[in-house]
């Protein structure tokens, strides 16, 4: 990376030199156990530490790429050849108040969940079982079992594509299924709210036990992987659809189409990224070729050029 020692300083100065890695292992930041080392990877501590480092990576003009827990994601072996900024473990804070909870971009979404049930808040269940960050699931409007994040998001403080931080109205998000204004206009989510209504703690624990227990039933949750690998095609169900293709149990190296759920692609052990990317390329050409339908990742791509 060009001015690689001058960037590292500046990273430090806006983070704290605790807060700076070089050359780190991307297999061990993301749910696929997967991935080569980035060049320097950060993680702020606050909102405010998050603007100055993007600030310094946005003046510097050099690839970077802002992750949360890495459940969603896929990293070359060669690594990336950037700045990773991880708003993840130390920006996880929430705080409830009312019907309304506040949330920081790394809050993991099942903590929220807890912590909505014990509050007695209801309209959260479909997210306690998401592997992933508040951040990221507004970033792509996570939702599962008939919920969605556009159902109870209330604000989202950002920062945008000129270094201001700002609050950003339901009406402005501009959520879809698995898109949102924010990825389009280069918004990087830092904090948000969530209004949700009254429940019995107890009746909701229930209800997100079951959603645990149909994921146990139905998902490979004992292999590393990246949650679903393809979204739903209009129409269709991805998983059914790379099932009666015959691909179950289908493998390139260590990767392998989950014979649980035809939807996940896994790491079996020792997998690459490469057997991934192979796998994914697989799986798309044989869906069109016998269904005519392109299937569209859901995964993100990191260090494999386009990203």
């Amino acid at each position: 990376m060009r001015h690689h020692s001058e960037i590292f300083r500046r990273l430090c100065l806006a983070a704290g030199e605790d807060a700076v890695f070089e050359k780190e292992e991307m297999s061990a930041h993301t749910s696929f156990r997967i991935g080569g080392p980035a060049d320097l990877f950060v993680t702020p501590d606050s909102e405010e530490k998050a603007a100055e480092v993007i600030g310094v990576v946005r003046a510097a003009d050099v690839p970077y790429f802002i992750m949360g827990n890495g459940s969603n994601l896929l990293v070359a072996d060669r690594g990336f050849d950037g700045v990773v900024i991880q708003l993840g473990k130390r920006m996880s804070g929430f705080s409830v108040e009312g019907l309304t909870i506040t949330a920081q971009s790394g809050a993991l979404l099942s903590r929220i969940a807890a912590g909505a049930r014990d509050a007695g808040l209801d309209g959260f269940s479909f997210a306690s079982g998401i592997p992933g960050t508040f951040g990221g699931a507004c970033m792509m409007n996570a939702g599962a079992y008939g919920g969605e994040m556009k159902d109870v998001l209330s604000s989202v403080t950002v920062l945008d594509q000129n270094g201001n931080i700002r609050t950003v109205p339901p009406e402005e998000m501009g959520l879809g299924y698995r898109r949102s204004a924010f990825g389009e206009r280069g918004d990087i989510v830092l904090s948000g709210t969530i209004r949700l209504k009254e429940g019995d703690p107890v009746k909701i624990g229930e209800r997100m036990e079951e959603l645990a227990q149909q994921r146990k039933d139905k998902q490979p949750l004992n292999l590393p992987s990246a949650g679903s690998t393809f979204k739903r095609p209009e129409g269709y169900f991805a998983g059914k659809l790379i099932s009666d293709a015959g691909l179950k149990g289908c493998r390139v190296g260590g990767a392998e189409v989950s014979q649980k759920h035809a939807g996940f692609v896994v790491n079996t052990g020792g997998a690459t990224a490469e057997d991934v990317r192979k796998l994914i390329d697989h799986i798309q050409k044989t869906v069109y070729e016998q269904f005519g339908v392109l299937l569209e990742t859901e995964v993100k791509f990191l260090g494999f050029g386009e990203a």
